[in-house]
């Protein structure tokens, strides 16, 4: 018997009909409800993704606006500033999954799982597309004894635009987080000015104009490996393999400094690589946390808590789906 439906809050933009795609593919009788502001739009990407019902969210009501509808888990793929999804969420006891916020504003989700700490598992879904930075580089650091620097270039290709929600969250990001939160020699800091600018050299050699982004990849790698120094930065303008004259793609350029197990220096750099841009590796860490937290997986549902993405995909199996979907990893010269 299917589970009751998964409550895609804002699933009729981009990256919610990537994870709409994601969730049918692997589960077909899984119910999908597109819930927006937008009735009509709503309707037609349920429609197009099929097995889905459009509905309008009222986040004003504890109820959304639907009523005693059942739902299995929440995800939210716009800054719900009113934290409407989360209450909703909790008042159900279902699992809650959010992907937009900033890591300077995640103070009303953790405040309101502090509160209800056992009502259901919150995901901080913030991670630079949904696990796509933060599982391979975990895996990578499994060569390494101790990590002493981890350096990661996001390159964003200029037509992967994502869609308008997606523009609306970058340019509240730029204006609300002028510096970046990096890890130096053991200490939380941030970037601002000049200590902002970087650079990274895309999969091709090209050298990318960067700067340093409040990812929330860092404060989890940093905890997870200990690496005193971790830094995040993005630039944007042309992926290699547009410069190749192919179709843009999304790069994520991973390098990771420090010893082996046998204490001698080792360095390492790879890329993570999809094709299709962005959304589709959103989309992908979406619905495999989605059928992790509600055990579509065959396991037992996550319990209650509040987790980082990283700590509920499992890495072989997000690595598998993640070439089966036209993603790949590259190991890369060491410069």
């Amino acid at each position: 018997m299917p589970p009751d439906s998964i409550l895609l809050m804002g699933g009729s933009g981009a990256i919610g009909r990537q994870t709409a795609r994601s969730v049918r593919a692997a589960y077909p009788d899984v119910p999908l409800l597109i819930g927006g502001r937008d009735f009509a739009r709503a309707e037609k990407a349920a429609a197009e993704i099929g097995g889905a019902e459009g509905v309008v969210l009222d986040l004003a009501a504890d109820d959304l606006g639907l009523g005693e509808r059942p739902v299995s888990a929440v995800a939210v793929f716009y800054m719900d500033h009113a934290v409407a999804g989360l209450r909703f969420a909790q008042k159900r006891g279902v699992p809650h999954l959010s992907i937009s916020s900033g890591v300077f504003e995640i103070a009303p989700e953790v405040a309101t799982y502090m509160h209800k700490p056992d009502a259901a598992p919150v995901v901080l879904g913030y991670e630079w597309l949904v696990g796509a930075t933060t599982v391979p580089t975990l895996e990578f650091a499994k060569a390494f004894g101790r990590v002493d620097d981890i350096v990661i270039g996001a390159l964003v290709d200029e037509q992967d635009t994502g869609g308008p929600t997606v523009a609306a969250d970058f340019e509240h990001l730029a204006r609300m987080m002028p510096a970046a939160l990096t890890r130096r020699d053991g200490s939380y800091i941030w970037r601002a000015g000049d200590d902002a600018k970087a650079s990274f050299c895309a999969v091709d050699g090209t050298e990318v104009k960067a700067s340093g982004f409040s990812s929330i990849d860092v404060v989890g790698l940093a905890t997870a490996t200990g690496a005193p120094n971790v830094q995040f930065n993005i630039g944007g303008g042309v992926s290699s393999t547009r410069r190749r004259d192919e179709p843009m793609s999304t790069e994520i350029i991973i390098e990771l400094a420090g010893e082996d197990h046998r204490g001698r220096p080792l360095r390492t750099r790879h890329a993570v690589i999809h094709t299709e841009g962005a959304a589709p590796l959103t989309g992908l860490g979406v619905a495999m946390l989605l059928e992790r937290l509600i055990g579509l997986d065959g396991n037992r549902p996550t319990p209650p808590g509040l987790y980082f993405p990283y700590q509920l995909l499992d890495p072989a199996a997000y690595l598998d789906r993640l070439k089966r979907t036209g993603g790949s990893i590259v190991k890369l010269e060491v410069r």
